[in-house]
């Protein structure tokens, strides 16, 4: 029997490196494919750059901004979609504050001279737990990621409008699962724990973990995986 297709979205500024551990961990039970999710200004349009490389059916997973792009791709073709996993993502669109935020960071990146460092020591410290900070070996694994996708595909994402997921999310009756760090700050527990009642799906907390939960916490997240892949 063929292994099922699974699709792991990254986040933004990130690519196959964030699932690297995952990639290593269930390649034995599934075909693991990254899609390239950097190219294109609209959720609509970076959906279907994932359902061109998609098989007839598969399994996916979405990552933070990922996750929205996950959620638009059931939205388009939710009859192709045999499970939903959602990593330190959300379902609603941004908040006014958390929209002036965005547009402050593209801004301020747009207006920057010099190499593009991608996430910086202060922006980290919301995105990883306050125990791995001192973890250099992680956190240069995350700085050199997010350096190498750049300035453009940083302005690219950030500028993805979001969209309220709640609607496609409430009509999915396949296998679900969400997963959150327990300390995560961006998109927290209790954003979280909303989507899994919406999908009526379990919810997986991680602890001792932030945003970034496949590269803090690379064993509990495929051991999370490797479980919603085999129900």
């Amino acid at each position: 029997m063929s292994r099922p297709q699974l699709l792991l979205l990254p986040g933004l500024l990130n690519d196959a490196e964030l699932w690297r551990d995952q990639i290593a961990g269930l390649s034995d039970i599934a075909d693991c494919v990254v899609p390239d999710i950097t190219q294109h200004a609209t959720l609509r349009e970076l959906a279907q750059a994932v359902l061109a490389v998609a098989a007839p059916s598969f399994a996916l997973a979405g990552f933070s901004f990922g996750g929205y792009v996950a959620q638009a791709v059931l939205l388009a073709a939710p009859e192709r979609v045999e499970r939903l996993a959602l990593l330190d993502t959300g379902i609603r669109v941004d908040n006014p504050e958390r929209a002036e935020r965005r547009q402050a960071l593209n801004k301020a990146a747009a207006g920057a001279t010099g190499r593009f460092v991608g996430m910086t020591e202060r922006m980290l410290q919301s995105y990883v737990d306050p125990s791995r900070l001192g973890d250099r070996e992680l956190i240069d694994r995350i700085q050199t990621m997010t350096a190498r996708l750049g300035r453009e595909v940083f302005l690219r994402q950030n500028s993805v409008e979001r969209e309220d997921g709640e609607a496609v999310l409430r009509a999915y009756a396949g296998p679900a699962v969400v997963i959150c760090g327990e300390h995560d700050a961006i998109t927290p527990l209790p954003a979280c724990r909303e989507m899994a009642d919406i999908a009526k799906a379990p919810l997986v907390v991680v602890e001792g973990a932030g945003h970034m939960t496949p590269m803090e916490k690379p064993q509990a997240v495929t051991a999370a995986l490797r479980k919603w892949l085999l129900a």
